[in-house]
């Protein structure tokens, strides 16, 4: 596709929370243990009344400092699995809050890890079919709201955070073939339950459910598929895991990643990663690494990256973009 991003900005929010502060809460747990699954040693939680819209306007408006023609927008899509309200969508309220046109597509796409990926692909088909000329994708989640305190599968590991990635026509092809993919066997994996409209009838009475993470499945899931998506996406786009200068995985966890990277005969030089202080913040996580990745000078005009999401749903999907200095 004829698109490029043309800016990236994330927003964090200010508490940070440490490995010790788990070992604090929950003495019995085996903290090193914990640390050598997740590499996470600190991750970044939302104020009480913060919410992800109120996190994506924040990320937006980082955005908006270094990038002068957002009026320009004409899209916008907010990836959030914890929205502000079941109804109205949430994106509707960021292009009120964020002052853009009237003339904005706004909507809202429930995904998490693989949601960034996806909306590549639908803003830049959108930009290429000439329905739209500038196209604003925000992520963000809140998954601590979710997360009991005492969970040690997903409090040790998910962070809440919000990116902003702006997205606009060029003269040439910077966004390649899309290899996506769902297994809607596995829903229950990774699942809040009681809600939305489907509740169990022992728990009418709970106000909000709490995250249930299968790790096991979910990482089963991962290697049985992100490799073969891999490949599929190569093939296709006539390429060879030499040709790609950085890999950008959705930040699941170092033992996601360190596997990925082991069953690939990945060059591990090759492959950026930033949970050990950030955490996983789900649909956000590529956008973020890819700013960290460009802060640090790891990336450089002309350089193929390939950006593979995955989890929840269980959904995936991966792209090859050519990096353009923003």
């Amino acid at each position: 596709m004829k698109v490029k991003i043309s800016a990236n900005a994330y927003y964090l929010p200010e508490t940070v929370e440490s490995i010790e502060a788990l070992q604090n809460d929950n003495p019995d747990w085996d903290i090193p243990k914990i640390l050598d699954k997740t590499g996470v040693r600190k991750r970044v939680i939302s104020d009480e009344n913060q919410t992800a819209v109120d996190m994506a306007y924040e990320a937006a408006k980082k955005l908006f400092q270094d990038k002068d023609n957002y009026e320009s927008i004409d899209l916008l899509v907010l990836v959030t699995q914890s929205p502000d309200y079941v109804l109205p969508t949430s994106a509707c309220i960021l292009q009120d809050r964020l002052g853009l046109s009237k003339k904005c597509m706004a909507f809202d796409v429930n995904l998490g890890c693989s949601g960034f990926v996806y909306a590549l692909s639908i803003v830049g088909s959108l930009i290429e079919s000439g329905v739209a000329s500038t196209g604003l994708i925000l992520c963000a989640d809140t998954y601590s709201k979710y997360i009991n305190k005492n969970d040690r599968t997903c409090r040790p590991l998910f962070s809440d955070g919000a990116s902003a990635t702006m997205l606009e026509r060029c003269e040439s092809d910077n966004l390649g073939l899309f290899e996506l993919g769902t297994d809607g066997s596995g829903y229950k994996h990774l699942i809040v339950k009681n809600s939305g409209s489907r509740l169990d009838n022992e728990v009418l009475n709970q106000k909000r459910g709490s995250l249930e993470m299968h790790g096991s499945d979910v990482f089963l899931f991962t290697m049985n598929t992100v490799p073969q998506c891999i490949t599929n996406l190569l093939k296709r786009s006539d390429y060879s895991l030499d040709d790609i200068d950085m890999f950008v995985f959705h930040q699941a966890s170092k033992l996601v990643i360190e596997n990925i990277v082991r069953l690939m005969l990945l060059d591990v030089d090759k492959v950026f990663t930033n949970f050990e202080n950030i955490g996983n913040t789900v649909s956000a996580s590529i956008p973020i690494a890819l700013k960290d990745a460009d802060n640090q000078g790891r990336l450089k005009e002309g350089d193929m990256v390939m950006l593979i999401g995955f989890g929840v749903g269980l959904s995936w999907g991966a792209t090859i973009i050519k990096w353009t200095i923003q």
